[in-house]
């Protein structure tokens, strides 16, 4: 007999402003033994300095977490000029201190972050990231003592903007694609200036479609489920807790979406080649589109349309009952 998860069916994203001083998992584990989730994950984590957005996703959320992680993202730092870490930020011991450059402006600054930190850039992860060496994560490796080989990468850095100079702090304002290192610019920074630097603060305040203002403090979580706690029952407090996510399909819902016949959604959910009629509005040859079933509006995953027509599921929803 196949053994039942320990926990509750929950469906959803939630959207964690996670505090500073706490890893990405550790913050999971606290908001799912807050919802009683059965299953979870996050999506990208956050250095235990950093704070801001982590999309929390419960139950079928899983299945579409990858689109988040692909997703593009928003930062804004502070960048500490004359000293570098070796970790490159805040968290890291002091390895070298150097003067700034005399006279040094914000234009300055400006001037080199448009020039060699906008576009199509090249970086170096450091050895205290959560890439993965033989299975094992840099920053393990790192705090052993173990260098390895990290091989550069190519992101895409669609905006740059200097908000504030402060004698010796910068503070930044980033757009980027997946797998952009904040401290990898801010450490390249430092460099081409000829001072050094290392990341003092850094907050991720957008992931995907998901914005800062709908993100949420853990403080303010807890402090919720306390003040119900004496006076909701448990069903209720589950309920207004559920009534916090977001839909699981809401990290792709800027795609093209097809509105399946009830005999194209049995066919799909029997594991049936399903052919649309490309007539009545389905493109072809369409690289992802959300699947809903016509008669009740349900959403039931995601696929691929192929030219000529053929309907390739990719994740769909589970259809058994919890």
């Amino acid at each position: 007999m196949a053994r039942r998860a320990k926990g509750r069916s929950v469906n959803g994203i939630f959207l964690l402003d996670k505090p500073g001083g706490m890893s990405s998992n550790r913050a999971l584990q606290i908001v799912k033994r807050i919802y009683g989730a059965a299953k979870a994950g996050h999506t990208g984590a956050l250095d235990p300095l950093a704070t801001g957005m982590l999309p929390l996703c419960f139950g079928e959320a899983t299945k579409f977490s990858q689109f988040l992680l692909d997703a593009d993202k928003r930062y804004v730092t502070t960048a500490k000029l004359g000293q570098r870490t070796d970790t490159s930020d805040a968290d890291g011991e002091v390895v070298e201190e150097r003067p700034l450059p005399e006279n040094l402006t914000a234009e300055q600054i400006d001037e080199l972050l448009q020039r060699e930190f906008t576009g199509q850039i090249t970086q170096v992860p450091s050895m205290f990231s959560a890439l993965k060496h033989n299975g094992q994560p840099l920053y393990k490796l790192a705090r052993q003592g173990i260098q390895v080989e990290v091989k550069s990468r190519q992101v895409t850095v669609f905006s740059i903007e200097l908000l504030d100079f402060r004698g010796d702090e910068v503070d930044l304002d980033i757009r980027c694609s997946k797998g952009t290192y904040i401290r990898s610019i801010v450490q390249d920074m430092g460099e081409m200036l000829g001072c050094g630097a290392h990341v003092k603060m850094l907050r991720r305040l957008d992931s995907g479609p998901y914005k800062a203002e709908s993100m949420m403090p853990l403080a303010d979580l807890e402090q919720l489920v306390d003040e119900m706690g004496s006076e909701a029952s448990p069903e209720r407090i589950q309920m207004r807790l559920d009534e916090l996510l977001l839909p699981p399909w809401s990290p792709v819902a800027d795609t093209p979406e097809v509105i399946l016949t009830g005999q194209q959604t049995r066919s799909l959910c029997f594991g049936q080649t399903v052919v649309l009629d490309t007539s009545n509005g389905n493109n072809p040859a369409q690289p992802l589109v959300r699947l809903l079933d016509g008669d009740s509006g349900n959403f039931l995953g995601i696929g691929e349309i192929d030219a000529k027509g053929t309907l390739l599921p990719r994740r769909l929803m589970s259809t058994q009952e919890s």
